[in-house]
């Protein structure tokens, strides 16, 4: 089954073909970075308006790395939650279109289940039930994955998302945008213990997260610095700041698998990239001889071939939509 799936969640105007769920025939993806990062950060109507003139022509050159037409396709995926709400509504208007026009299934996924899927495409034999760790700009999450379209939140964020922190981290330290590449960079060069950070807990809540109070310590040491007229040693807070996340995340998630019981452990999401997270949870996984399954960096973001994934996976369970489909800025 040839699944062509469509993801405008927030600055990544996207399109892929995947067949049965694992095998990827194209993806193609027109990052904004460059646009927003004057900015220092993603401006929604900005971004709704670039998804509108970039959608077709992604889409068109989705099919042709595929060497399909749009009568070789069998459905069509969108994401639908959750995101920025001008920018999946373009992609999910335009899925609703195709859709319609071809008389082909409609297929909504929601943009963290197909962020999980994005371990399906790099590992194959990957089947549920395992443990996942949804970790990116705007989400974080452990998740059961009790079954392709089945699913248990053991833990979320109370308050920023890691890729948040680490937008407004790299900011305060004059790093620019996007955050999480600059700090991961920095942070190479730098002492991860020069600066002991704290690692909020959430009380009564062992697996929940909370990152605000680390990213103001962040912002406190950044004005110290300032305030004293002392250079700002920023390798050392990046590495210090990428540490104490890579920890935070790590620690909560192999203890959640240890009190559930599971074996097999994902991390998935644009912060995956993470080469200290990375480097950790593999860490992690030899001590207690756990299988970890991380995705290749070129699935670590949002891109629309996990959409199509997880589409393949709601279409079999028949999660179908109508015309009335409408998106929805949180889940």
């Amino acid at each position: 089954m040839r699944i062509l799936a469509i993801e405008t969640s927030c600055d990544e105007t996207a399109a892929a073909v995947v067949e049965d769920g694992r095998r990827v025939l194209s993806s193609k993806i027109y990052s904004q970075i460059e646009e927003h990062r004057i900015f220092g950060g993603v401006v929604p109507e900005i971004a709704s308006r670039r998804h509108v003139e970039c959608i077709t022509p992604i889409t068109r050159a989705a099919l042709e790395d595929a060497k399909l037409d749009l009568a070789d396709i069998d459905a069509i995926a969108v994401t639908h939650t959750p995101g920025l709400i001008g920018a999946l509504l373009v992609g999910v208007n335009f899925a609703k279109g195709l859709s319609f026009a071809l008389e082909k299934p409609l297929i909504p996924v929601n943009h963290i289940r197909g962020h999980i899927a994005a371990a399906y495409i790099t590992f194959p034999k990957l089947e549920p039930p395992f443990l996942c760790l949804v970790v990116s700009g705007g989400h974080c999450n452990i998740v059961e994955v009790i079954s392709y379209t089945s699913f248990r939140v053991i833990g979320k964020t109370r308050d920023d998302a890691p890729g948040e922190a680490f937008d407004k981290a790299a900011r305060v330290l004059g790093l620019g945008y996007p955050g999480g590449s600059a700090m991961d960079k920095a942070a190479k060069l730098g002492d991860h213990s020069r600066f002991p950070l704290p690692r909020p807990k959430v009380e009564d809540s062992p697996y929940d997260f909370s990152f605000s109070g680390l990213k103001t310590a962040v912002v406190n040491i950044a004005h110290n610095a300032s305030q004293k007229g002392e250079s700002l040693q920023t390798e050392d807070i990046a590495a210090s700041f990428c540490n104490t996340v890579a920890h935070i995340l790590a620690d909560k998630l192999f203890a959640a698998a240890k009190e559930f019981g599971h074996t097999r452990l994902a991390c998935v999401g644009g912060v995956a990239a993470n080469s200290q997270l990375r480097s950790l949870l593999a860490q992690y996984a030899e001590r207690d001889s756990l299988k970890l399954f991380l995705p290749s960096f070129d699935l670590c973001g949002d891109n629309a071939a996990m959409i199509a994934a997880q589409g393949y996976y709601e279409f079999l369970a028949g999660n179908i939509s109508d015309m009335t489909l409408n998106a929805y800025a949180s889940s």
